[in-house]
């Protein structure tokens, strides 16, 4: 319990590592300055149960691992599927994950749909289904389609996943139009609230026509001003929310993992049980 900030995944923080940390190495390396991560290589395809298991090898008993939904599960690849089809495919992501599962490890399932994933009937019952078959698992739901919370379903879409058991993956990101979503300061499950930090650039979020459209999208730096507002909202929903997990995800710039930290410090945040910090004293 209590707040958990991290970075989305450990590959690209060049501010974290040595020029001699191996990429073998650098998840053990990024556990020494935060103790949680979300494994995104997990929504581009179902990752080996080998991989989970050196991931859990290499982080101290106290880690927790945000693990993203394969894409396929929250069709991002426009797949049509029978139900028995979902049903197999959620079965093979299920069993890769257990690693982190049997080890305690695991903080949420991020659910993190396509921003043409609209408020209608069948994309609610495709999360009614996908909650019923991972019911013994903490799901967060993060919307990239703002129908969800227009002034005609914005009580219903909270009501809809406070009754389902969903976390609600709050955003701070561009408003940008549909495919964006504004901020919602609910938490929605009765333990857990997740927090997502995307950046603000308005002017890149959509340009997704671009082959570089991912390094746009997400360069932004925040600034002293807005993370301390920030913060400010986390004690507040610290007061409705037993546990928040921060993500930050604006590292197009190499910018996450620094703001990361100056969060920390604005919320007087240290963490005791990380792994032991490589020391480069000797090294010539």
């Amino acid at each position: 319990m209590g707040i958990t900030i991290g970075l989305t995944g450990w590959g690209d923080h060049a501010s974290l590592y040595t020029d001699q940390t191996k990429p073998a190495n650098k998840l053990s390396e990024y556990a020494s300055h935060f103790p949680v991560v979300e494994v995104d290589t997990a929504f581009y395809a179902i990752q080996p149960v080998t991989h989970y298991e050196k991931w859990v090898q290499q982080t101290p008993k106290s880690f927790k691992f945000v693990v993203k939904a394969f894409s396929q599960l929250t069709g991002h690849d426009r797949e049509s599927r029978t139900v028995q089809e979902a049903k197999d495919l959620v079965k093979r992501y299920e069993e890769s994950i257990q690693p982190v599962v049997e080890a305690g490890k695991l903080d949420a399932l991020l659910f993190q749909f396509p921003p043409w994933f609209d408020v209608r009937k069948q994309h609610i019952q495709k999360l009614r289904l996908i909650r019923e078959w991972m019911d013994d698992y903490p799901l967060a739901l993060e919307f990239r389609n703002r129908t969800w919370f227009q002034p005609s379903y914005y009580e219903q879409t909270l009501a809809f996943m406070r009754e389902q058991n969903w976390i609600h993956a709050i955003c701070d990101e561009p408003q940008a139009g549909e495919g964006s979503v504004p901020r919602i300061l609910e938490p929605t499950h009765h333990e857990k609230t997740l927090v997502r930090f995307h950046g603000r650039n308005v002017h890149g979020w959509n340009k997704n026509g671009r082959k570089d459209w991912r390094k746009v999208r997400f360069l932004y730096r925040y600034n002293d001003e807005e993370l301390i507002e920030w913060a400010d909202r986390i004690k507040e929903l610290k007061e409705k929310t037993p546990s928040i997990t921060m993500l930050f995800n604006n590292n197009s710039g190499g910018d996450a993992a620094d703001n990361a930290k100056q969060m920390m410090k604005i919320l007087n945040i240290q963490y005791e049980d990380l792994n032991p910090r490589q020391m480069d004293l000797f090294q010539f």
